[in-house]
């Protein structure tokens, strides 16, 4: 069997600053994803745990841990207490969950937005059940700390969805309640100078500083705006019929 894989590399360059990645399906019927880094290639799952392994017979080591937690509670008459992840389970679920967190960039990129808010809703939930169970406040932060990210990720795919539908005043109401998870995140942590900081708050009140300069004008605004111009070219025929339109729009917005 023939391992080397260079040839694979040289048809496709690696370009430093930029996600390189592409889906593709096997010849079974599997949909996989390919990301170009500088070293090589990382390969994963489209769907499922993106190594594609069964922890324990289960999708994933947070299905184990799930799985575990109900035994638990119905051995214990549906009490949760004494149930704890150790340091070694937290191992296990961190890495995992950095394997989703490599899928859903590679899924923003290639525009599948669904995908993007399975992965991220996903790890959000193994960040709340971590932060409940894990055995210290330590072992905790290692996901906690990756919170942020997550939210902007879902954040650029939930406000992308609604850009690919037009509907761009609901692009805009959903980058502001991302920003503002993303703030309740450092307050509920006391982190108010790192909030000051934040890339992800910064990338996000960028994007919608750009929304809100593209955001399309609504008829009012377009005649008051031919308006302006067509005084400002002494047009007055035109800034006539303008004012005309304008004011039977006040009259009969519906017209």
């Amino acid at each position: 069997m023939d391992f080397d894989i260079s040839h694979i590399l040289e048809s496709w360059d690696y370009k430093p600053g930029q996600v390189m990645v592409r889906k593709f399906k096997t010849k079974d019927g599997r949909e996989l994803i390919q990301l170009r880094v500088d070293l090589g290639l990382l390969q994963m799952n489209a769907t499922g745990r993106p190594d594609g392994k069964r922890p324990m017979g289960h999708d994933s080591w947070f299905d184990f841990y799930l799985n575990r937690l109900e035994e638990h509670r119905a051995q214990n008459g549906g009490d949760e207490e004494g149930f704890i992840l150790s340091a070694e389970d937290c191992t296990r679920l961190h890495v995992e969950a950095v394997q989703y967190h490599h899928r859903y960039i590679c899924l923003l990129q290639l525009e599948d937005f669904e995908g993007v808010l399975r992965d991220t809703e996903r790890n959000l939930e193994l960040f709340d059940f971590v932060e409940e169970f894990a055995d210290s406040n330590e072992n905790s932060w290692l996901f906690q700390n990756f919170r942020p990210q997550c939210l902007m990720m879902q954040t650029r795919a939930l406000v992308s969805q609604k850009l690919k539908e037009k509907e761009h005043e609901a692009a805009i109401a959903e980058l502001d309640e991302g920003i503002e998870a993303i703030r309740e995140f450092y307050r509920e942590y006391s982190m108010t100078e790192q909030m000051e900081q934040s890339g992800e708050i910064a990338s996000l009140e960028s994007w919608r500083t750009e929304l809100c300069e593209q955001k399309p004008m609504s008829e009012k605004e377009r005649l008051e705006h031919a308006l302006q111009e067509a005084v400002r070219k002494e047009d007055y025929e035109t800034a006539a019929r303008m004012r005309d339109a304008l004011r039977k729009l006040a009259v009969d917005p519906a017209s």
